[in-house]
């Protein structure tokens, strides 16, 4: 099998590690963050994904995964995966300095006959005019982009199942890297034309999906200002059973925010890539606008709750379940929670306790955050539980035991929980009162 080199060993990097080790590849992940690799080799797992910490565990053990800091491995590699973050630059581009950093790193490690695969998130031409003509001046290795379309919570899954999507600088590099994916993992292999078409499948992926939650939030929105019993998920449901052309309608459910490293920056990239190519792009702007003001929006939705029932809010105590930005998630990367917990205090609301299980404490402190050791301990008398993620432990919480944590005539915000029908009803039925977004 392949002997394959990870460089950067974050939350993408270290799934693609461990999960491509597990398929019997030799592989060595990289980064330059010592703590994180130091971590890693003595057996613990900083990054909360499921499945991950054994997955890692299996592979140190068998000896197939290893984590260092050192990037000599590079030169005994088939494959050299580059999973270095993206950031947004201030003029809302693509920050290129991690790429262009990880590829100088990468650089004098090369050899002939090597597959180099970017994973980063980039603009089209950067695999191109920046990995591959800093690397091909070295050593004449085949250079593709394949993008990465993991998603937090489910990333090891989806992995394994998601087709995966690659392009090369010329038809040889295409077809290595496309028989690298084809050897290592069960599924489908997509050769597109270029690097340059990769790369653009990664943003129009991100954009659509940036697009597609604004569309739930508006509809959410409107749901909540007409004067009817309006439930925006049933409505999504209902429109959802429309089929156009080979695909049925597929609206995705609103909440509290939109976060993560992808969907917050993707979208900006694509609209300064319009306005650098002369064409004003719309919709990436309207996206991240709609979706960027739900934490505000959320907030609003307390305010007029503490207001109706006579409450200042400097009465109120609120406890905020969640602050990963995703479901079953540790992320807490440019997490929506945050900015609805600063809009809620802007607000007059200065009791906020924070409980998240998924979440490592020393990442919550980075983040000014300090976190409740139980949902018990953070529901206990509370006037509202703003549900903000809705993790599986969160799941396990009855109506009934939420009732007699919360203090009589409490409110349950519903940010990203989905609560059905009945445990709506129940909420109702233990005194409680309950407001979804949309609901």
């Amino acid at each position: 099998m392949y002997k394959v080199t990870v460089v950067g060993s974050g939350y993408i990097g270290s799934v693609i590690a461990s999960v491509i080790a597990s398929r019997g590849c030799e592989v060595t992940a990289i980064d330059v963050n010592a703590t994180l690799i130091d971590a890693f080799s003595h057996g613990e797992c900083p990054i909360k994904e499921p499945g991950l910490a054994e997955l890692i565990a299996e592979g140190i053990g068998e000896g197939r995964l290893r984590f260092t800091t050192d990037f000599s491995p590079i030169a005994e590699a088939d494959v050299v995966l580059i999973t270095v973050g993206t950031p947004l630059a201030e003029d809302y581009s693509a920050d290129l300095a991690p790429i262009r950093a990880a590829t100088e790193m990468v650089a004098p490690h090369v050899r002939d006959g090597q597959i180099v695969m970017v994973k980063s998130t980039v603009p089209p031409g950067v695999t191109r005019g920046v990995v591959a003509e800093a690397l091909r001046g070295q050593a004449n290795v085949r250079v593709a982009f394949s993008p990465e379309r993991l998603a937090e919570g489910s990333a090891i899954r989806e992995l394994s199942s998601l087709p995966i999507v690659v392009g090369g600088i010329d038809p040889a590099s295409t077809a290595a890297a496309a028989g690298f994916w084809r050897d290592t993992l069960p599924v489908e292999v997509i050769e597109v034309s270029s690097p340059e078409a990769a790369e653009m499948v990664k943003l129009a992926d991100n954009l659509w999906i940036d697009l597609n939650i604004a569309l739930a939030h508006d509809l959410a929105r409107l749901c909540d200002a007409l004067p009817f019993p309006l439930d925006v998920l049933e409505v999504i449901a209902g429109a959802n059973s429309l089929k156009k052309g080979q695909h049925y309608v597929n609206i995705l459910t609103p909440s509290n925010g939109v976060g993560g490293y992808c969907l917050t920056k993707d979208p900006w990239f694509v609209h300064t890539l319009g306005q650098r190519a002369g064409v004003q792009l719309l919709t990436p702007y309207t996206s991240r606008t709609v979706n960027a003001a739900m934490p505000a929006y959320c907030a609003e939705q307390v305010s007029a709750w503490a207001e109706r029932v006579g409450r200042t809010p400097a009465e109120v105590r609120i406890a905020m379940m969640g602050l990963s930005f995703k479901t079953n998630s540790g992320d807490v990367r440019l997490t929506p929670v945050l900015p609805l917990i600063d809009e809620l205090k802007a607000r007059g609301f200065a009791d906020v306790t924070v409980h998240d299980p998924m979440v490592l404490e020393d990442e919550a402190r980075h983040l000014g955050v300090g976190l409740e050791p139980s949902a018990e301990c953070a529901l206990a008398d509370a006037d509202c539980a703003m549900f903000v993620v809705g993790h599986d432990d969160f799941r396990s919480i009855s109506p009934e035991r939420l009732a007699s944590l919360l203090k009589p005539g409490a409110l349950v915000f519903d940010g990203r929980m989905y609560f059905d029908s009945q445990a709506i009803a129940a909420l109702r039925a233990s005194g409680l009162e309950y407001k979804g977004v949309g609901r």
